[in-house]
């Protein structure tokens, strides 16, 4: 059964927020628009590598203006699905549609992406409609198993799906799964069509595999929960890059209170060649949690501004003595011009390399929203009025009662020259 108009939302201008569902008669506002290792017969199955995108758009970061907050509610069924978990979100200016990437791994629902019409303008965010379900389908077809139906069967792959990005050069999209230590499952990279049918995958570097050989007393490879959280094309479709949440067993601790961390970012041509790897420095933890507590910080996707500079976003969840979480948001502008490839080190700690530069561009939490939630998914939207790029973000309520799923939307002003 289709179920749409039933979003709650909730718009926010500045630090004041009014709640209304979105309506039909608000769309007249304008719309601005383990698994063994792959082998090398898995390479993509892309589109010409020397094509570009017809609608490539070159970006520019100045400052970032909220516009307003939408939120989906986490009772809403879509499909016969319940929607939560939106760790992913893309746009595609050929549409004009967006899609929205669930890590719900089979439990509620095989795993999928939703597509979204988003209506905002620099004035307002004025609502979310969801017009589509699309599940994913393996290599042989069938959708991804949950971790029961795996643990009986040992068959397909438990899916644990965090990034997805439409190919600026072909009607596919392509999306990232963090692995399971647990299961033995590596994370991976697949190319899909629209429908959600296989197409293809990209060889993960080996250094992010598990290595049976290094037994149990030297992990290698990623941490679990910690893995290829984000993804991004170059806007002329050429490269495509991922990025690790957090650093790899063999390139040293992950972010503590006291000393932040290196996460590798990757750049892959159009046949799934690796062309480079870079550090990227990760933020200590920026605040204390509760004696016992838990708290975290790590890269939880990123966005290609050209072919060397990206947007990431950072964030952290702390852990308060009484068991509540608060989040912590930053975006961040990198650059790889001046990076050490470090494609070729095994591991980091040895800090003989530069890393990629990074700037602050925006704190979320200084933005006074009643809420700011866990944060993980980033992608351009389309042009606004003014001709400035517009941004959306979206949150993972973990299909948790405690959190929201909420999108946030921002004017992007040009770098002053």
């Amino acid at each position: 059964m289709k179920v749409r108009k039933l979003i709650s939302a909730s718009a926010v201008a500045g630090l004041l927020l009014a709640s209304a569902p979105f309506t039909a008669a608000s769309a007249a506002t304008t719309e601005p628009g383990g698994q063994a290792p792959m082998t090398e017969g898995q390479q993509p199955k892309a589109a010409n590598p020397h094509k570009q995108a017809k609608h490539a758009v070159n970006h520019t970061v100045g400052q970032l203006t909220f516009i307003g907050e939408q939120r989906i509610g986490n009772d809403l069924k879509f499909e016969e699905t319940l929607v939560g978990g939106l760790s992913g979100i893309d746009y595609n200016p050929r549409t004009h549609q967006w899609i929205l990437i669930s890590d719900d791994r089979s439990d509620n629902a095989p795993a999928r992406f939703y597509t979204a019409k988003l209506k905002y303008d620099t004035k307002s965010f004025y609502g979310v409609e969801l017009t589509g379900m699309t599940e994913f389908k393996q290599e042989d077809g069938t959708t991804y198993p949950n971790k029961k139906d795996y643990t009986a069967n040992q068959r397909g792959i438990v899916p644990d799906l965090e990034s997805i990005r439409f190919d600026p050069n072909g009607k596919s999209v392509w999306y990232t799964s963090e692995g399971d230590r647990t299961l033995n499952l590596n994370p991976f990279i697949r190319q899909a069509t629209l429908k959600g049918k296989y197409l293809s995958s990209i060889l993960t570097p080996k250094a992010f595999q598990i290595d049976a050989s290094s037994g149990s007393s030297t992990q290698k490879g990623f941490r679990n929960n910690l893995a290829l959280e984000g993804s991004s094309f170059s806007p002329d479709g050429k490269y495509y890059f991922t990025s690790m949440e957090a650093a790899l067993y063999q390139d040293g601790e992950i972010s503590t209170v006291d000393a932040g961390s290196y996460s590798r970012i990757t750049k892959y041509n159009r046949s799934g060649d690796i062309i480079a790897q870079y550090a990227y420095p990760i933020d200590a933890i920026p605040a204390k949690p509760g004696q016992g507590k838990s708290a975290d910080n790590g890269v939880s996707e990123m966005l290609a501004i050209n072919d060397h500079q990206f947007l990431i976003l950072e964030r952290s969840g702390v852990q308060a003595a009484d068991g509540n979480y608060s989040n912590y948001i930053r975006i961040y502008e990198a650059d790889a011009a001046q990076a050490t490839n470090v494609n070729n080190l095994d591991s980091l700690t040895s800090g003989q390399y530069t890393p990629l530069t990074k700037k602050l561009v925006l704190d979320l939490n200084t933005l006074g929203l009643p809420k700011l939630d866990n944060v993980e998914g980033i992608a351009w939207g389309p042009k606004l009025q003014n001709g400035h790029d517009s941004l959306v973000l979206v949150s993972d309520n973990n299909f948790g009662a405690s959190q929201v799923t909420q999108l946030l939307a921002f004017d992007v002003s040009p770098e002053k020259k």
